[in-house]
């Protein structure tokens, strides 16, 4: 947690480019060492989600995908099909998680503007509205659809090359 609260508070500043080292130093001296994991309940839910997504998604669209073309589930065109739409999936569950924890991250140690991720969360919906939660939603399903990719395509061969059976 604390090279991603540095990682996001580090994105969010708007005067020149931060160095990580002036970042840490200054969330240091505002905040202390609480500042670094700033967040973390909501990040430990937004680790959660997102991996139970990954797994429960690739899963089944492997079997709506081997069932609709016949094709095999070794078959990379399957896995890559299965891992693409697994991270469409994991944005739609981790969206939320992520606009909760950046808020929590970036709020200012002087002025508390919420008390915890349930605080947070409310506020957004209720303040700014529902939808708020999947705000940035293309941007990251631009990074999580090759990343997740990647991951499982590869997960997957070296499965079938250490002659293990295909998810």
């Amino acid at each position: 947690n604390p090279f991603d609260v540095l990682k996001t508070k580090m994105m969010a500043t708007e005067k020149g480019t931060p160095s990580i080292v002036g970042t840490a130093k200054d969330l240091l001296k505002n905040q202390g060492i609480g500042g670094f994991y700033r967040g973390i309940d909501s990040n430990i839910a937004r680790a959660m989600v997102l991996n139970g997504t990954k797994m429960a998604c690739y899963d089944q669209m492997k079997g709506y995908i081997v069932d609709f073309t016949g094709l095999p589930k070794q078959n990379l065109l399957v896995q890559f099909l299965s891992a693409g739409s697994a991270g469409f999936f994991m944005t739609c569950t981790v969206s939320p998680f992520d606009m909760i924890r950046t808020r929590l991250m970036n709020q200012p140690a002087d002025a508390k503007i919420y008390k915890n991720a349930i605080d947070c969360a409310v506020k957004i919906a209720t303040q700014e509205g529902p939808l708020t939660f999947w705000r940035g939603f293309i941007p990251i399903w631009s990074r999580f659809a090759p990343t997740t990719t990647i991951q499982l395509v590869i997960f997957e061969q070296l499965r079938g090359l250490m002659g293990m059976k295909s998810l």
